[in-house]
């Protein structure tokens, strides 16, 4: 777990995104939010038919009435979630988003996208305001290697490159995700310091990245750098 206390005043709290048809009993996202006191889900509503401004605005709601600092635990299509709702309510770096675990970002400027993830073009390019790090699969359906990696840089997010384990949902057997939750203590450790107070974001994205690589290494960076 992270250093942050669950019911600690100053801690951020975990919300995860889920993207196209929510998360499933299986989904690491709902194991997470089961078994973590620090984490529950924005409940975006219409998952099969989702809409953009829809999903910002449920997410916004999510964030503003957190009462803490948040981190964000996306993925598939709620990253760009995620993406969008940095594009259009500008934060100050770490306030009130701490930071964010984007995972398996989807492709919504492929030209065969699915008319679902459509209306999430195109995909926001700008730096988010806070730490995060991306996770793509080399081969998930949904996003290219480089293409999850070039998302990554224009957000600023750290990388990490999955290997093959598919769309890193349910399907692709990793249950409870422990190497996720070992990259989400990393975000929340970039996030803030021991007392609350937000790191600046030279200081946030250079532990980040230390960090994210040491947790990385032994699954993911030192099999398929």
């Amino acid at each position: 777990m992270s250093i942050f206390a669950p019911f600690d005043e100053h801690s951020p709290i975990v919300l995860t995104v889920p993207g196209l048809g929510g998360s499933g009993p299986s989904h690491w996202q709902t194991l997470w939010e089961q078994s973590r006191p620090d984490t529950s889900r924005v409940e975006l509503g219409m998952w099969d038919t989702p809409h953009r401004n829809a999903w910002v605005t449920r997410l916004d709601q999510a964030i503003r009435t957190a009462q803490a600092p948040v981190v964000l635990a996306a993925h598939s299509l709620g990253c760009l979630a995620v993406a969008w709702w940095a594009e259009l309510s500008p934060q100050p770096f770490g306030w009130p988003v701490a930071g964010a675990l984007m995972v398996a970002p989807a492709d919504v400027d492929r030209p065969d996208v699915k008319s679902e993830l459509a209306g999430f073009a195109p995909a926001p390019a700008k730096p988010l305001p806070f730490p995060s790090i991306t996770v793509a699969s080399r081969d998930d359906p949904w996003i290219g290697i480089d293409r999850a990696r070039e998302l990554a840089k224009g957000w600023g997010s750290f990388f990490v490159d999955a290997g093959p384990q598919g769309h890193l949902n349910a399907a692709s057997g990793i249950g409870w995700w422990h190497e996720g939750q070992e990259l989400l203590d990393r975000v929340l450790d970039a996030a803030s310091d021991r007392s609350g107070r937000v790191r600046t974001a030279a200081d946030a994205r250079s532990l980040l990245a230390i960090n994210a690589t040491e947790a990385a290494q032994a699954h993911y960076l030192g099999r398929y750098a």
